[in-house]
Parts: structure tokens; C-alpha cells; sequence
């Protein structure tokens, strides 16, 4: 690994690598429907649109969908660097309901990052731009990359 420090358009390089090849294996988000919208070093923004299959029995958007509509941007967000990240801790206020039909987007941005560990602020909006929840994931690198081999440089 290189202890250079990359370029802007390498590290946007490297954060869309990262994207593809995360997206290509997760199944959970392409069988919600999840769309990537933008994607940079430790921001990442989403969206799904709410299905009749993820309402609740208040015909609203079940809180489960929408929060991992949240973790899945987080995680986006915080591997964007090709070091694979998970999820230490995470919580989630609901402050409006999603309604059927509305197309959700998350919004993750980076608000720390030292070490090993990160933190991570989403805001998931509905298609009018109103805020229906804030999340925060704490995230922690374990071992090894995203895209095994990539060229990068150490961000530690």
C-alpha cells in the first residue's frame, strides 16, 4: 500500500470503484430498489422508492426500510476509501412518516474519521425534502479492501 496521497480525481476514482463493486454484490439494496445517486470519499447519497411491500400496517413506510435505506448509505460512505468498514454502533430518530409512493434519499456524510473509526451522519428525506429521519453510525476498518489489490493510498 502506498503511502502517497492521492489526488482529488483519484480518490473520486477510487470511492466510484469502490460503489460498483459493492453494488454489484449487494443484494439487499438492488432487491429494495436502491439507487446510487452520488458518490465521493465519505459521502454517499441514496434512494428507494417506497413500495407497497415495505408499508406497515398504518400504511406507512415500515421504520425497518427506512433505516436500512440509512445503513446502506452510511456503508457506502464509509468504505468509500476501498477499506472495508462496518458498523460499530448506529442509531435513528423518525420524525415523519414515508408514504407510499415517495421516493426516500439518504444523504451520508462524514463527520470524523481517526484511526480505525468514524462517524457518520444521514439524513433521509422525503421526495418534497423533508426530513422523516436522522441516523448516526459509528463505523470501525477491519481487514482488508473493498476491491482486494486496489493501489491506495493509506488514509489511517
Amino acid at each position: 500500500m502506498s503511502d502517497v496521497p492521492l489526488t482529488a480525481g483519484e480518490a473520486q476514482s477510487l470511492a466510484e470503484a469502490t460503489r460498483d463493486a459493492m453494488y454489484s454484490r449487494d443484494r439487499a439494496a438492488q432487491a429494495l430498489g436502491i439507487q446510487i445517486q452520488a458518490i465521493r470519499p465519505g459521502f454517499a447519497l441514496l434512494s428507494m422508492k417506497v413500495r407497497g411491500d415495505m408499508v406497515n400496517g398504518h400504511h406507512i413506510c415500515h421504520g425497518g426500510m427506512i433505516f436500512t435505506l440509512a445503513d446502506t448509505a452510511f456503508a457506502y460512505a464509509c468504505n468509500s476509501y476501498n477499506k472495508n468498514t462496518v458498523a460499530s454502533a448506529c442509531t435513528i430518530d423518525f420524525l415523519a412518516p414515508g408514504r407510499e409512493g415517495a421516493v426516500l434519499t439518504a444523504e451520508a456524510q462524514e463527520q470524523s474519521l481517526s484511526g480505525r473509526t468514524g462517524v457518520y451522519d444521514v439524513t433521509v428525506r422525503d421526495d418534497s425534502g423533508k426530513a422523516i429521519a436522522l441516523f448516526r453510525g459509528k463505523s470501525y476498518r477491519i481487514s482488508g479492501e473493498v476491491i482486494a489489490g486496489l493501489e491506495q493510498a493509506d488514509h489511517s
